[in-house]
């Protein structure tokens, strides 16, 4: 893999029911490496499209030494008319990734966002929880809870688990593995996500090491027994 400088990044808008390529439309975002997104929605009566992802600094570090790589999450608006980016700031000073949110407002306008803090040489050592209602160009921090983990702890990317029939789009659990390397053991974690200080619940000791992973996912008991019951 290689990275061409002379180019200038872009984002491709693709209309939700559109049949073919003509439906696309493309835009130049300079500077924009997304790394992983955390939503998008419509406002506007679908004039403007909000883009809310994680932006890697240097393309070419992330090639080159992923781990001294630099991360922010970015919330991103753009005009649909004009087909054009009209704003774009930082949502934090951290350094943040592997973001999620609850599933249920999936591709709709959600408040809440929880990202693992990084640390060099890209380790997590942390979570943190983002009001993206905060967001604006005189706001460039929209945490306001956070959870950073025990000195030799390194943990995994976090998911969010609603509880049954939630009223509230924070109410839920924050779940992730914690590998402590100092009494080396490892932990599945439980967070309050309603908690300002992200409040461990509950913290199992595993039999062995869940080594550190890119990416996964939380599949509850009774989804997989309607998979099960599927097939």
């Amino acid at each position: 893999m290689r990275t061409d400088p002379v180019k200038v990044p872009r984002l491709g808008i693709i209309r939700r029911y559109t049949k073919d390529e003509s439906g696309m439309w493309w835009i130049d975002v300079p500077g924009l490496n997304m790394s992983h997104s955390v939503n998008a929605w419509e406002e506007d009566d679908g004039e403007t499209i909000v883009v809310v992802a994680s932006n890697l600094s240097s393309v070419e570090q992330a090639l080159e030494r992923l781990d001294l790589a630099q991360l922010t999450l970015e919330e991103i608006r753009i005009s649909v008319k004009a087909k054009k980016v009209i704003a774009r700031h930082p949502l934090s000073s951290k350094v943040l990734d592997m973001p999620v949110i609850n599933p249920a407002y999936a591709g709709k306008k959600n408040r809440y966002a929880y990202a693992a803090v990084v640390a060099t040489p890209m380790m997590i050592v942390g979570v943190v929880k983002l009001d993206l209602s905060l967001s604006s160009d005189d706001c460039c921090d929209c945490v306001v809870a956070s959870r950073m983990y025990e000195a030799g702890c390194t943990g995994n990317e976090p998911f969010f688990v609603p509880n049954d029939a939630a009223a509230d789009e924070d109410d839920g659990f924050l779940v992730t593995y914690v590998h402590d390397e100092i009494r080396k053991e490892s932990k599945f974690l439980i967070m309050d996500a309603k908690s300002p200080t992200l409040e461990i619940v509950a913290a199992v000791k595993l039999p062995g090491r869940v080594p550190t992973g890119f990416h996964g996912l939380f599949v509850s008991q009774s989804h997989l027994e309607k998979l099960c019951r599927d097939d």
